[in-house]
């Protein structure tokens, strides 16, 4: 694993989840575009004062940037999530809970 480019392709999404520019981003938490791009592939690795900008930025905590559990392949999610839904397939509450989340993520 690259921590540089997992940490920079985290910050991208968290970013762009909450629909700020690169730009923006940048101008809050006083960097340069340039270098927030860097950050962003992989190619430069951010100070502790830059990363604790950045997060206070996206309102995230630095939990939540370190979380890895979203770094598992594709398959393995969906192998995952299959199970979850297996375990309480009987239960018809929680099915239609799982229902409207997926439907109302889906439909975004």
């Amino acid at each position: 694993m690259n921590l540089k480019k997992e940490l920079g392709a985290k910050i991208k999404r968290l970013r762009q989840k909450k629909g700020i520019t690169q730009e923006q981003l940048a101008e809050m938490a006083n960097i340069s575009t340039r270098t927030l791009g860097g950050i962003e592939i992989g190619e430069n690795f951010m100070t502790a004062q830059t990363m604790e900008k950045i997060l206070e930025c996206l309102g995230v905590n630095i939990s939540e940037l370190f979380n890895a559990e979203h770094l598992q392949t594709t398959k393995i999610l969906v192998e995952e999530l299959h199970s979850m839904i297996n375990n309480v397939r009987d239960d018809r509450d929680k099915i239609e809970e799982i229902y409207k989340v997926v439907r109302a993520i889906t439909t975004i």
